[in-house]
């Protein structure tokens, strides 16, 4: 019924930039919180940035300044620009999204598959 796909994830060198896109398609009736979380082999999932349906945002201590993220709402998508990056930036991206669907009463949290960020010379 609803779905996240991620997009953008690569190799890319110590200090250059990726954009990650997620969008959300289906039977969505309305979008709330959108976030990325990261994740690496042994270690727990964690939050990287958050941004309510009405633009706040917030941001892992780790990212800030280096991370934007942004959301398109006439798109269902939400956007991770990172710029900087390092190599403990390497892992597993993923987007989280807490949204209404037209068919299943209440607010749902949905996942997408995760795209592969590698920072590597």
């Amino acid at each position: 019924q609803v779905q996240l796909v991620e997009s953008g994830g690569g190799l890319v060198q110590p200090g250059g930039s990726l954009r990650l896109s997620c969008a959300a398609s289906g039977s969505i009736f309305s979008i709330a919180d959108m976030r990325w979380y990261r994740q690496t082999p042994g270690k727990q999932r964690e939050l990287v940035a958050a941004i309510t349906g009405g633009g706040n945002t917030i941001y892992a201590d780790s990212v800030k300044g280096r991370f934007t993220i942004a959301r398109d709402n006439a798109k269902n998508t939400v956007y991770l620009q990172m710029n900087s990056l390092k190599p403990e930036d390497t892992a597993a991206y993923y987007c989280n999204a807490d949204l209404r669907t037209t068919v299943i009463p209440g607010t749902g949290s949905y996942w997408g598959q995760g795209t592969q960020v590698t920072v590597s010379s």
